[in-house]
């Protein structure tokens, strides 16, 4: 919803029958493996990338989306099956090659009357996604659903709907920028490496640390009693600048040798969002982070690894704690969490799944997922790099997006959901 002229824009968009798009070649059939990194992490992820109008207008624009996604998938044939429950109770791919699902709509406005799409707004940018009628749980929902909607400014938005447990970030990130390379007729700069066995858990499972990411922790009854109001969704902007301040202010008591903007940023993020949800000062709280650990296994995960590269890393400790000492602490803990992931930590990750079942707990959590090295604004399908991209919605109410923001990339958006009450809070506390 968007104000335009003074009168209140609702968007409409009119979508069209969805189709099936299979990989324009035979490709393998039968189950395939997926690693338990992916299956922490099976949640739909649903992005948007807005293209401006060029010379050629959009009237190609789903023809040669839907050729080229045809042609993507047969590298990428995984994407085309569903995902079922093998025998051992773990999601794995069955590659039936029916298709990802792919549909064609029509908005009833230019691209610029959706107004600001640098926060999450599930209700407006929601109608550029295609959502699945009826879909009760993820197994109902294809790993890849996309929409092609139209702007009468001669614009289009692509709307991706994929499956978390398929790939991370990078991974994802890889397969849309291949898709763009397949339709401008390229060959792929990274082809997919689907060999997730590298990754199998170890015979008998070796679990070497404490590992608090599937931690419950105990009572967190003030905490639902707030998530129990409207949730609002908002963004907060880093520049440079600010990003240097948050550095210097992290250090100047001297503790600390060195602290990276991610380390100084994730700090100062949970220590707001602890004050502003008004915890106890002996409520448990514990922070998540994901790290990419292709290159921190031994040996590193090969070029164009097809799957889940990342472990989520954790700290604990009590919301007193993370108030009552100075911000060098805090970023101390984060330090901590960053340097523990190592090969032998993400084994033990891997083996901890294996032995038990369990997937991560939310509970008095913060997840911090940093997309801010991720390349999506380069994307291009033949109409240039998109204008904007970004995330529809955010997966959970737990989850802080830190996204790369401005033409130089240097500065970092913010992207979270809180409580009414908490946001005001909240944004009170951004101001630095």
């Amino acid at each position: 919803m968007d104000k335009s002229n003074g009168k209140v824009f609702e968007l409409s968009v009119k979508q069209g029958e969805p189709i099936l798009v299979p990989p324009a070649e035979e490709t393998k059939k039968g189950l395939y493996f997926l690693s338990n990194l992916d299956q922490n992490i099976a949640v739909i992820i649903q992005t948007i990338y807005c293209f401006k109008s060029d010379e050629k207008g959009n009237d190609q624009a789903g023809a040669v989306m839907k050729d080229a996604l045809a042609k993507v998938l047969i590298p990428y044939y995984p994407l085309a099956g569903r995902l079922t429950i093998s025998s051992e109770g773990k999601l794995i791919v069955d590659c039936t090659g029916e298709g990802g699902v792919f549909v064609e709509a029509e908005a009833n406005c230019t691209m610029e009357e959706i107004g600001d799409i640098t926060k999450p707004d599930p209700v407006t940018l929601g109608k550029l996604v295609y959502n699945i009628p009826g879909a009760k749980n993820i197994l109902e929902i294809p790993p890849l659903v996309a929409q092609v909607t139209k702007f009468m400014c001669g614009g289009f938005v692509l709307g991706l709907g994929m499956n978390h447990c398929m790939f991370d970030g990078l991974g994802a990130m890889e397969f849309v920028n291949s898709w763009g390379e397949t339709a401008r007729g390229l060959p792929l700069t990274i082809p997919p490496f689907l060999d997730r066995s590298i990754l199998k858990a170890r015979d008998p499972p070796k679990i070497e640390f404490p590992h608090h990411e599937f931690a419950e922790i105990g009572d967190v009854s003030n905490i639902i009693d707030l998530y129990e109001e409207e949730m609002l969704y908002s963004s907060f902007c880093f520049g440079p600048e600010k990003l240097e301040q948050l550095k210097k202010k992290a250090m100047e008591d001297g503790i600390l040798d060195k602290c990276t903007t991610f380390e100084a940023l994730s700090a100062f993020v949970w220590r707001a969002r602890c004050k502003a949800l008004r915890l106890q000062p002996d409520q448990q709280t514990k922070l998540l982070f994901a790290v990419d650990g292709r290159s921190r296994f031994n040996p590193p995960l090969p070029r164009g690894y097809f799957g889940n590269g990342i472990v989520l890393t954790n700290s604990l400790c009590t919301s007193g704690e993370l108030l009552e000492n100075p911000l060098s602490f805090t970023v101390g803990l984060v330090q901590k969490a960053v340097k523990m992931v190592s090969d032998s930590y993400m084994r033990s990750a891997i083996d901890y799944f294996e032995a038990t079942r369990v997937r991560p707990s939310l509970s008095a959590t913060l997840l911090i997922t940093t997309w801010s090295r991720l390349s999506f604004h380069i994307t291009d399908f033949g109409w240039g790099e998109p204008v904007l991209s970004g995330p529809v919605t955010l997966p959970e109410k737990e989850v802080i997006l830190f996204l790369s923001h401005g033409r130089e990339r240097k500065s970092i958006n913010i992207l979270l959901g809180l409580p009414a009450s908490a946001m005001k809070i909240f944004e009170e506390l951004m101001e630095i």
